[in-house]
């Protein structure tokens, strides 16, 4: 068997910015609306001030407004709900999202439910969750959507075909689990204690793994042919004698290629679609918000 077929989000990432960049353009144009994005990051965790810069980065390329607001980590939990208040009143901003982590001794759930369900971009809100599991129409978590979005061009219709979910976040497991269904598939939800998991893995045609635990899906747990959507970015140490450190995903990636039919590498897999599949929900949630039709994207 020959190996598998490498699923490029940055190649489908890229291509679904320039489709968002041209709607934001068309309604700047013809409505004299721009969309906004808010991020909001308390402290100064260095991966999350990564993330926020590339946010911002991205937000301004595709022609939206961008409005980063950076606090302190020992900022109260009463002056951040201040501030999310404030940004749900906004009429430019269309999007909330604050960078997680938070501080210890702030609630992130509180946070998250402050936020207008409207402009939950993250798709985290009680109120989007509810929707998303009840088939109706919400802003919905970037990454298992970016995934989601992967699998439809590779595979087309997914209709029919048994996927299994290894991971059971509310961030990425049960969100994808959700999506997944809501596109005909058999779902089956995999987790620490589920008994005999590469067993449970080895009848999937579609594999999501979303464990956060570095090459933990061998590829002797895999389909012949299935198709492997790795959401895991794990920093590891290189392999003695070199150096340094290197990035891996959930999935044991040089035995799943031989192996899988599709797979998305670590990085350059799905880790691309996550703030594209941001800028999306930005721009659906400005659509919405004043009442007006969006091409499909």
């Amino acid at each position: 068997m020959t190996d598998a077929t490498l699923i490029d989000g940055n190649a489908f990432s890229a291509g679904l910015r320039d489709r968002i960049r041209a709607q934001v353009h068309t309604l700047r144009e013809t409505r004299r609306i721009t969309p906004g994005l808010a991020v909001v990051l308390v402290g100064e965790d260095p991966a999350s001030q990564v993330y926020v810069r590339s946010k911002h980065k991205r937000t301004v390329e595709t022609g939206m407004e961008s409005f980063v607001h950076t606090l302190p980590a020992d900022t109260p939990e009463d002056e951040l709900l201040t501030l999310i208040a404030g940004l749900n009143r906004d009429p430019q901003v269309h999007g909330i999202l604050v960078q997680l982590p938070l501080p210890r001794h702030i609630d992130a759930q509180k946070v998250i439910e402050a936020i207008d369900p409207a402009k939950d971009v993250d798709g985290f809100h009680p109120v989007n969750v509810g929707r998303l599991a009840a088939g109706g129409e919400a802003l919905v978590p970037c990454t298992p959507y970016g995934s989601l979005l992967l699998l439809k061009d590779r595979l087309g219709d997914l209709s029919g075909l048994e996927a299994v979910v290894i991971g059971r976040s509310n961030i990425v497991g049960k969100p994808m689990a959700q999506l997944l269904l809501q596109e005909n598939c058999t779902v089956t939800i995999a987790h620490s204690r589920t008994r005999d998991l590469p067993a449970v893995v080895r009848r999937a045609d579609i594999v999501v793994a979303a464990v956060g635990k570095p090459e933990m899906v061998r590829g002797d747990w895999l389909k012949p042919g299935c198709t492997v959507i790795d959401v895991g970015i794990n920093r590891v140490a290189k392999p003695a004698p070199e150096e340094g450190t290197r990035l891996v995903g959930d999935v044991a990636f040089a035995e799943a290629v031989t192996v899988a039919g599709a797979i998305t590498p670590v990085p350059g897999g799905v880790g691309p679609m996550t703030i594209a599949c941001l800028l999306r929900n930005t721009l659906v949630a400005c659509a919405r918000q004043n009442r007006l039709p969006l091409d499909a994207i």
